[in-house]
């Protein structure tokens, strides 16, 4: 059982790695092919990168690495070693997807179409980031500030990153004295945070979970240790069985629903699982009753 749990922690592990890879290069590519080339901005510590790219030829690959030190300490205390890894692996795969997107002398792509490439840009944007923060890492910069906000507050992290991002998209103002500059970049960072959204498939909603196992106990205890959420233990029958059932409800968040997937099937992959959308929780750990 414990050889059996140990590889199902791998095969999930590598299984994050490889979604983090793929959103840190959706990203990369959209910011290198599709933002950059036609001057538009977009917000987070990429975007900022992005402004001293256009005001000092600075890389934004270096300047990703550079902002990100102090943030990655803040995140270790707060959100865990896990995260602090993961969010490592984001920083330094962007880092290099970018570094690498930059150094091909590619010609820009919809040259006449600025405003479309702008938009499959920030799709691409808003995906990746949301791939990178379902695999509970992160690509830095605000990314860890949104998801620091999301601990603490059941906000969506689309909504949290459009806030900051209008902040560094209206700073632009300063490079390019234009305010169309400042309308480009913000209609594409609201795509931007509603592909983030979409691709998380609405964080902020929680979800309820009816667990039927023998094996109870291990999983109750799991997912208190590992997910910090409380579990109920509910007494009942097998109408056909006529034999008494442990049921264990749970109520988390959505982004929490893949954990407790791995939970139960690393301890046993014969339980059986309700999961149902709930439209409104209110208590310790969620909303509060207004």
């Amino acid at each position: 059982m414990e050889k059996q749990s140990r590889y199902s922690t791998k095969k999930f592990y590598v299984k994050d790695l490889l979604t983090i890879f793929l959103g840190t290069f959706m990203y990369a590519l959209a910011i290198t092919q599709f933002i950059m080339p036609h001057k538009f901005v977009t917000g987070g510590l990429t975007g900022v990168g992005v402004l001293l790219n256009y005001a000092f030829n600075f890389p934004v690959s270096a300047s990703v690495l550079i902002f990100n030190t102090v943030l990655l300490l803040i995140s270790y205390r707060i959100l865990g070693k896990e995260f602090l890894i993961k969010t490592i692996i984001g920083v330094a795969s962007l880092s290099f997807f970018i570094g690498m997107f930059e150094s091909f002398s590619w010609e820009p792509i919809m040259t006449n179409e600025p405003l479309i490439a702008g938009l499959i840009g920030a799709i691409m944007c808003g995906v990746g980031i949301g791939l990178v923060l379902s695999a509970n890492g992160s690509t830095g910069g605000t990314d860890i500030i949104v998801m620091i906000i999301n601990k603490y507050r059941n906000i969506t992290p689309g909504r949290t990153m459009l806030l900051i991002d209008l902040a560094i998209v209206s700073s632009s103002y300063l490079i390019f004295h234009s305010v169309e500059t400042i309308v480009y970049g913000i209609i594409i960072i609201a795509v931007m945070a509603t592909s983030l959204d979409w691709a998380l498939n609405g964080i902020r909603q929680s979800v309820q979970f009816f667990i039927f196992s023998s094996k109870y106990d291990e999983i109750a205890t799991q997912i208190n240790l590992q997910l910090h959420r409380g579990c109920t233990v509910l007494d009942g029958i097998g109408w056909y069985s006529k034999q008494p059932q442990k049921v264990l409800l749970v109520i988390a968040k959505r982004s929490e629903s893949n954990s407790i997937f791995r939970i139960v099937k690393a301890i046993d992959d014969n339980a059986f699982v309700s999961q149902a959308s709930v439209i409104g929780v209110y208590g310790k750990g969620f909303d509060k009753m207004k």
